[in-house]
């Protein structure tokens, strides 16, 4: 039996079992958001055995053919709608005159047809870009063909 003039013994331990479930809701949390925050055109890239480009500090000018052909820039406010050629031409070249070290890349759908490929290349030459590279996926769930 406790006497009103004897006293308890202070606990000198921290309960974290709350901390704990709180840091596991914030993972699940994070783990159901993550794939939500991708951005840009969804495309099927095609996988390729290239090095990444040395020295890329700077955010790189992405075009995007998606499996039907339509043409995505990632300028503007407006990324998620197809774009014209002439539209195209003239918001590289805006870019490329600010920044003329920026990196271009094509990022093509690997369904999409050849040619469409070639005309967004030509599409980027007409604004002004002299090296232009392309995005793939790393070499690992089919072969390139021999």
């Amino acid at each position: 039996m406790v006497t009103p003039l004897q006293k308890r013994k202070l606990m000198g331990e921290i309960n974290v079992v709350p901390y704990i479930d709180v840091m596991l809701v914030l993972l699940v949390i994070f783990m159901v958001t993550a794939p939500l925050l991708t951005q840009g055109i969804e495309v099927e890239l095609p996988k390729a055995a290239a090095n990444p480009i040395e020295g890329a500090d700077e955010t790189p000018l992405v075009l995007s053919v998606d499996a039907r052909g339509n043409l995505y820039l990632d300028v503007g406010d407006d990324e998620e709608t197809p774009k014209s050629g002439d539209e195209i031409v003239k918001r590289v070249r805006a870019v490329l005159n600010r920044n003329p070290d920026v990196p271009v890349l094509v990022k093509a759908d690997r369904a999409v047809e050849y040619g469409y490929v070639v005309g967004a290349m030509v599409l980027l030459q007409q604004g002004g870009a002299d090296n232009i590279g392309f995005v793939t996926d790393p070499l690992d769930t089919y072969p390139i063909p021999e």
